[in-house]
Parts: structure tokens; C-alpha cells; sequence
């Protein structure tokens, strides 16, 4: 299962096997034009290294598939001029999911990860795998009838859940506010409603696939961290997400902070960093001291109100997740670390603290063209990135290759 943000190969297309000259071996062919540059055949068989037979072989397979269409006609040097073939984002859809705490957001998507429809809707993932997913599956379908798609276009099905996610398998491990997810087949689940493949990931992992997709393409190492009712990181490692052996790795929400050791986390341990410095935490800090507040939403609007509190323990939950950090970019040495999550858009407070602890802490080569910033791509993160993870998966050289063959 391809793991990577964008589809690409180190070995030319003629390096890998052609299947006897098969036109099913076009799906390593296909990867050059995901791209969206027009090429024609003869620039094809130049890049690629393949007889112009095979060229035009396995491109008259793509149009077939609508997976490329043809695009403006090339200069002439004399004659008819050839025509380019490009990628057609509108060949096929994405249904994509961003499961939060207390909220489920959904989209359609071309290949292209352009969001042709949204649905959202306020609901608690405490409230079970069934209720949930129910209100996917049938706004899913109400939204693939209201963009006038057709169902058997459908690519595959994404979603982010908030909490471990074995993904492999497509199966929650035990989630700390997930009541009754434990173990539950959310991939069978999804595919038995929509006749797709459907691909399973934490929410914080494809809010990295999406950020980087969108804004950090040219960052092949990238942190994103997410800062809400909880706290988790995705890694971007070589322009790959990378999951870690069962798909834990970025859970730095439960590292635990020396100077928390009192504050008993939702995950049964004490002093975690989710546990001082989360949404939820500043939240009932402002409560403990008279202030209302119950959610991450309620700190966000108490600091865009200037209140001086709600601001002081924000900078103050920016120095606690710099701590972590400072450690997290020694370890792995990213370009760019971006800040998400609700909390993110509460100002600058929040991030000038991580600032502030991480130059501090780690060492000037780590540091010296690190950038700290805020997220771009905001809510639609999750969604985007969900897209992502599906079109990477069914778009590979292999799946294209079956697809053509059916």
C-alpha cells in the first residue's frame, strides 16, 4: 500500500517490467502525466525509453479509462500537428472523511484533491463506530446524488480518525475517547456501503498528507502538529508520510512534560503534554478559576476577545509543546514544523511560545533554516489529506494497472 504524499518512481518507466509489452504495464507510464504537464507520444518514448509501439500501446489504454485526455496539439515541424495527452482529474471521485472529537466533516473530491462538495455536522465520536459512520455513509451517498456523479466512479474512500489507528488494517487500538471503536472494522465497514476500497488513517496523519500536498510540496521533511481538544504530530519523512512499525509514530500528545507529573491524562497516565497543554486542558484551567469555558472553541474565542488569561496560558501551552518539540527536532531534523488544530487560529501566542522553547533548546544546525508556522490549509487539512491517501493508494502503477484490467 503506497504510503506517499505524491506518486512518483526513481527508476524510468522502461526499468520496470512491461508484462511482455502488455498495455496493462501503462500504470507506470501514467505516473509521469499526474503531473498535469501535456506530452506527446514522442515525448513520452523520449523520457521513458519505450518503442513509440509500446508508448502508444499503453496511452491508447489510458484514454480508454479516461484516466488522461487529450490536451492542445504540439507545435508541427511539418504536417498534422501531434496531439499532448494530460491527466484528467475528473476521470473518477474521492469520498473523504475527517472524524474530530466533537465534529465529522466530509467531502468530494476530483483526483486532483479540488473539493467539489462538503458536508459537516457536530457529532461525538464517544457516541460509538455506529452512529458515526452511519451519518458517513449516508451523507457520502447524499452528496455523490447532489454532484450528479456516478457511484461506480468512485476511486475509494478516506478517513481520519481521532485517536490509533492500525493501518494495515484499517482498525482503531485502543483510542483513549473512543468508546466502542476498539478493534472495530471501520474499512469493512465503508467498503461493504460504498463497493470501494476504503483506507483508514489518525486524523492527524492525513492533516500532515493534506498540509504538505497543499502548501509544502518542496518541504520533503515536514512536521505537522495538531493542537485541539487533544495533541498529535504526522511526519512527513522524504516526501512520505511516515506511519512508524503499527502506525503510532507522532503521538506525541502523551509524552510526558517533568513539570506535569500532578495532571492525570485521559490515557490513564499522569503529566502527559495533552494533559497540560491541549484545548481541553486550557479550557478547564479557565473554568478552575472562573472564566466559562468548556471547549477548544471557547478558549479561541476568549483570545481573540483579548482576554489576558486565556492568552497567558496559551503562550504558556506554546512553551509546554515546544519542550517536546525541541527534543522531537534533534531527533528528526525537519524543515518546516506547522501548526494546526483549532488552537492554531487563536492568534500568534500559541506559536510564539513553541518559537520561543524550540530555537532556544535545540541545536543551531537543527535550527538554522527551520521554520515554525501556522497552518494554511485550516479545516479542509483532514479532508484534503484523506483524498490524498486514497488517490496515492489507487492511483499507484499496480492499482492503474488492474483498474485497466478489469
Amino acid at each position: 500500500m503506497l504510503e506517499g504524499v505524491r506518486v512518483t518512481t526513481s527508476r524510468p518507466v522502461s526499468a520496470v517490467a512491461d508484462n511482455g509489452g502488455s498495455m496493462y504495464a501503462a500504470g507506470s507510464l501514467f505516473q509521469l502525466l499526474r503531473d498535469g504537464r501535456p506530452r506527446t507520444r514522442a515525448e513520452l518514448a523520449a523520457e521513458t525509453g519505450l518503442a513509440r509501439s509500446t508508448v502508444t500501446q499503453r496511452v491508447d489504454a489510458l484514454l480508454a479509462s479516461n484516466l488522461i485526455g487529450p490536451a492542445d496539439k504540439a507545435a508541427s515541424t511539418g504536417g498534422r500537428p501531434p496531439t499532448r495527452f494530460a491527466f484528467n482529474p475528473n476521470a473518477r471521485f474521492v469520498l473523504s472523511a475527517d472524524i474530530g472529537a466533537t465534529h465529522a466533516r466530509l467531502a468530494l473530491t476530483d483526483l486532483a484533491c479540488e473539493v467539489l462538495a462538503e458536508a459537516y455536522d457536530e457529532l461525538l465520536v464517544a457516541s460509538g463506530p455506529e452512529p458515526v459512520l452511519s451519518w458517513v455513509a449516508s451523507a457520502g451517498h447524499d452528496l455523490i446524488a447532489r454532484a450528479g456523479r456516478d457511484p461506480a466512479d468512485l476511486l475509494g474512500v478516506g478517513i481520519g480518525l481521532p485517536g490509533p489507528v492500525e493501518h494495515s488494517t484499517g482498525r482503531p487500538v485502543s483510542p483513549p475517547i473512543m468508546p466502542g471503536w476498539d478493534g472495530f472494522d471501520v474499512q469493512g465497514y465503508l467498503e461493504d456501503r460504498f463497493g470501494a476500497v476504503a483506507l483508514v488513517d489518525n486524523d492527524v496523519n492525513i492533516m500532515a498528507l493534506g498540509e504538505h500536498f497543499t502548501q509544502w510540496s518542496d518541504a520533503p521533511h515536514m512536521m505537522f502538529v495538531k493542537v485541539a481538544t487533544g495533541i498529535g504530530s504526522g511526519l512527513i519523512s522524504d516526501g512520505r508520510l511516515h506511519r512508524g512499525a503499527q502506525g503510532a509514530a507522532g503521538d506525541m500528545g502523551h509524552l510526558q512534560l517533568p513539570h506535569g507529573t500532578e495532571v492525570v491524562c485521559r490515557c490513564g497516565n499522569t503529566g502527559c503534554l495533552e494533559a497540560v497543554a491541549s484545548g481541553a486542558a486550557i479550557a478547564a484551567k479557565l473554568a478552575a478559576n472562573g472564566t466559562r469555558a468548556e471547549t477548544s472553541a471557547d478558549v479561541v474565542t476568549l483570545a481573540r476577545g483579548g482576554n489576558i488569561e486565556a492568552l497567558q496560558l496559551l503562550r504558556q501551552a506554546g512553551r509546554d509543546i515546544g519542550e517536546v518539540l525541541a527534543a522531537a527536532v534533534s531527533l528528526f531534523n525537519p524543515s518546516v514544523i506547522v501548526i494546526g488544530g483549532s488552537l492554531s487560529q487563536a492568534g500568534e501566542h500559541l506559536i510564539a511560545g513553541v518559537r520561543e522553547i524550540v530555537y532556544r533548546r535545540s541545536l543551531p544546525l537543527a535550527t538554522q533554516d527551520l521554520r515554525i508556522v501556522q497552518s494554511s490549509t485550516g479545516d479542509r487539512a483532514g479532508i484534503i489529506g484523506a483524498a490524498v491517501m486514497v488517490i496515492d493508494h489507487a492511483l499507484a502503477p499496480t492499482q492503474v494497472d488492474l483498474m485497466l484490467a478489469q
